[in-house]
């Protein structure tokens, strides 16, 4: 299960192709199995739906915590957690159907680069760095990308993923067309490697802590290091900007009350993932204590705030996208995230 959660939240955030925005307001997710029930039902508290980018894990503990502990009802919201059922958390905000959710630079950059934008914008980065990155073992003697040559690389079926290993390859010595790219389907990632596949994308918090766990010996070279437009953000917490035009002071209160609850696991990581579980109980427990220990430490890692963002973050994937002919329009990055509803530093 660990693996196909993990597999299917890559392909979320590495796949382009996102669905024309269309629909009315309405709850089109399905609501996260444990979450804290505080302030369900009462009319005092203003609704808001909050649509997650795949299954829960220690990317969003900060909104369980915040939920749990009553930073939102304090802020006067009752807040849905919920599930994509129907599309990813990007297009689902951006056709109304929630009024947050969680994104990544990729997702919003396509969505306002559209003929017809989504009215989706980033309030907030989750994380400040981007904790991905290529796994292989240690036997296969992958020490660089410049060992990439005929190599096989696993994937999600993504062009901007596969355009980015063709990249790294290239920028390292490598014919990109040596290497042969792959589909996976739902083999966890020690399955794969042992296998016919050399390396595989991975994310830092989830598969090499199950990995360590496992006692695998392995070699990990972090995206974010062959390429400055590759520290991008991802996730990142997203609004319809619609709905944050009619209502700032309700998009406020909710960015604060969760970065609240983010700052409660910087500060308490062990108390936080014990949030998490007891929300969500099929979660691996080991796997989301050590994550949440490892992202508490990265949550605002080189920032002045949680959730601060960097416009030349933006800016640098985004000319990375278009030069590549991975979005069809420019974009001003201006339009893609805000930090004026972060509490004050």
């Amino acid at each position: 299960m660990f693996k196909k959660t993990i597999g299917l939240a890559l392909a979320s955030v590495l796949a382009i192709g996102l669905l024309t925005a269309c629909g009315s307001t309405g709850n089109s997710g399905t609501q996260a199995s444990g979450q804290a029930e505080s302030g369900a039902g009462d009319a005092s508290l203003k609704q808001v739906t909050m649509i997650l980018d795949w299954t829960p894990n220690t990317n969003h503990t900060g909104i369980y915590v915040a939920k749990e502990l009553g930073y939102y009802e304090e802020a006067g919201l009752d807040v849905s957690i919920e599930l994509p059922s129907d599309g990813t958390g990007t297009q689902l905000v951006g056709a109304g159907k929630g009024d947050f959710g969680i994104g990544n630079t990729e997702d919003v950059i396509n969505a306002i680069s559209l003929d017809d934008p989504m009215p989706v914008e980033s309030v907030a980065a989750i994380i400040q760095h981007n904790t991905s990155g290529f796994v292989s073992l240690k036997e296969d003697g992958i020490e660089s990308p410049a060992d990439w040559e005929g190599k096989t690389y696993g994937g999600y079926g993504g062009s901007t993923e596969e355009k980015i290993v063709r990249t790294i390859a290239e920028n390292n010595g490598v014919d990109p067309d040596s290497i042969k790219f792959v589909t996976l389907g739902d083999s966890d990632t020690l399955t794969s490697l042992k296998k016919d596949i050399d390396f595989i994308w991975v994310f830092e918090a989830a598969e090499l802590i199950s990995l360590d766990n496992q006692g695998v010996e392995y070699n990990y070279l972090p995206v974010r290091e062959y390429g400055e437009a590759f520290d991008y953000y991802t996730p990142c917490l997203i609004a319809n900007t619609k709905m944050a035009e009619k209502d700032p002071e309700m998009v406020n209160a909710f960015v604060n009350a969760t970065a609240k609850g983010y700052e409660y696991a910087i500060e308490n990581p062990e108390e936080a993932a014990k949030i998490l579980l007891e929300a969500e109980p099929e979660l691996d427990e080991y796997i989301v204590t050590e994550g949440q220990k490892y992202l508490s430490e990265r949550y605002a890692l080189d920032a002045p705030q949680w959730g601060y963002q960097d416009a030349a973050v933006w800016q640098r994937y985004a000319d990375f996208l278009y030069q590549n002919a991975l979005i069809e329009n420019e974009v001003d990055v201006n339009t893609a995230f805000t930090n004026e509803y972060l509490p004050e530093s």
